[in-house]
């Protein structure tokens, strides 16, 4: 995608989300809506969902859209695991080039993974966005990801 036109579709699901999410107090409600509306505005995104930190050190699949998903992930395991254990969002243009990754889906190409955050800076979840493209996710996405999930940081 034109990095014109993904900046422009980025703005647009940005302020639907906020505005969807106006005073919505619900952590899970808001994953859902964040996951469906990002899934559908972005033509290259395969795979759009969040884990959440379930017991110390390990994951479980939260709200999203795409084919079935890991359900449990360990900190030590995959990209969702290493941004998770990391607490910084990881890109990775090749998955198959990424140690320990997790092919829960034999369709996916490449992968970003963003941290979230709740507003005690204590780590809640993973938003995991696969695409089928090769090297599809750049400084763009993260910048725009990273923003998106920061409509979490005052959920229960």
């Amino acid at each position: 995608m034109v990095r014109e036109r993904k900046e422009e579709v980025y703005r647009r699901v940005t302020d639907e989300i906020r505005a969807t999410l106006e005073g919505e107090r619900d952590l899970i409600s808001s994953m859902a809506t964040i996951a469906c509306l990002l899934h559908h505005s972005l033509d290259y995104f395969f795979w759009t969902g969040f884990y959440r930190v379930v017991t110390p050190g390990e994951l479980l699949i939260g709200p999203y859209q795409g084919t079935l998903g890991c359900l449990h992930i360990s900190f030590d395991r995959g990209v969702c695991g290493a941004a998770a254990g990391r607490g910084e969002t990881i890109i990775v243009p090749d998955v198959h080039q990424f140690p320990g990754h997790i092919a829960c889906d034999p369709s996916s190409k490449s992968e970003i993974v963003v941290p979230v955050f709740n507003d005690r800076d204590e780590l809640i979840a993973v938003l995991d966005v696969d695409s089928a493209e090769y090297d599809a996710f750049d400084e763009v996405d993260r910048r725009h990801l990273e923003e998106i999930v920061t409509f979490l940081r005052d959920k229960r």
